[in-house]
């Protein structure tokens, strides 16, 4: 299907797919995401990917990360973040 499907972007919905598995999503954008990955092939099967990544992977607790680690992921969201147009 095409790039914008059910009134937002694949961008957009790649950006959300993390806080709907959180369960973080306002009820408002949680229905937007649905309606677009009920009609978009590539950002389903990214969604998928993405839960059978955390299933197989599991979760890490920041306290278990040490001091270099965190440093470093801060630094990359930082750098992402400052990337976007």
């Amino acid at each position: 299907m095409g790039l914008l499907t059910a009134d937002i972007e694949c961008r957009q919905a790649v950006e959300l797919v993390s806080d709907y598995l959180d369960g973080a999503l306002p009820r408002r954008q949680r229905r937007r995401l649905e309606r677009h990955l009920a009609h978009c092939d590539h950002c389903s099967a990214y969604l998928e990917q993405l839960r059978v990544s955390i299933e197989l992977t599991g979760t890490v607790e920041p306290e278990a990360l040490d001091d270099d680690t965190v440093e470093g992921l801060v630094d990359l969201f930082r750098r992402y973040r400052t990337d976007e147009p």
